[in-house]
């Protein structure tokens, strides 16, 4: 009798402490969701896609960066900054192509969606003291905002991404 209680027990605290969520890791099941979206997209589209992300400053400048992305190889990078505020701010536009990809310091690095869930899961959505961390998936389940920021940063300190569109080519 002892020991089907004992047995019974240890499958209970097994099964208690195995369901529990990983805190190393937030957002797992929406992530695992969303990576799951993005595989199924990625299949769908033969790895052919363009995505466009995006910054606002809080002093009004905005910053757009749009990636093209073929056969799973990045094959054109283009970026656009505007401070709509102040008219002796010129506006910055350019495009790369070629060997030129990752040329220019401004923009978002030259990814492709697969590094980007990557860096979802090694490193924005990884457990950090004294942070916030942000996770959605407004682009078809696929994600739109991954990141964090530090609780003592006041201005312009998200460290992540955010995804205004993904469409195939």
């Amino acid at each position: 009798m002892s020991i089907r209680i004992f047995t019974t027990l240890l499958l209970i605290s097994s099964i208690i402490f195995s369901c529990s969520d990983d805190d190393d890791f937030r957002y797992q099941n929406n992530f695992e969701q969303s990576k799951k979206a993005w595989l199924d997209f990625k299949e769908a589209t033969n790895n052919s896609y363009t995505y466009t992300t995006s910054f606002d400053s809080w002093i009004g400048s905005h910053q757009e960066t749009e990636i093209t992305v073929s056969n799973g190889e990045v094959i054109k990078r283009s970026y656009k900054y505007t401070f709509p505020y102040d008219d002796t701010i010129e506006d910055v536009e350019w495009t790369e192509e070629g060997d030129q990809i990752g040329s220019h310091e401004e923009g978002d690095e030259p990814m492709t969606l697969d590094q980007i869930y990557g860096l979802a899961e090694t490193e924005w959505l990884t457990k950090k003291d004294n942070t916030i961390t942000y996770f959605e998936t407004k682009n078809n389940g696929m994600i739109s905002l991954c990141g964090y920021v530090n609780k003592d940063c006041a201005d312009d300190c998200f460290r992540g991404i955010t995804i205004d569109s993904i469409d195939s080519l």
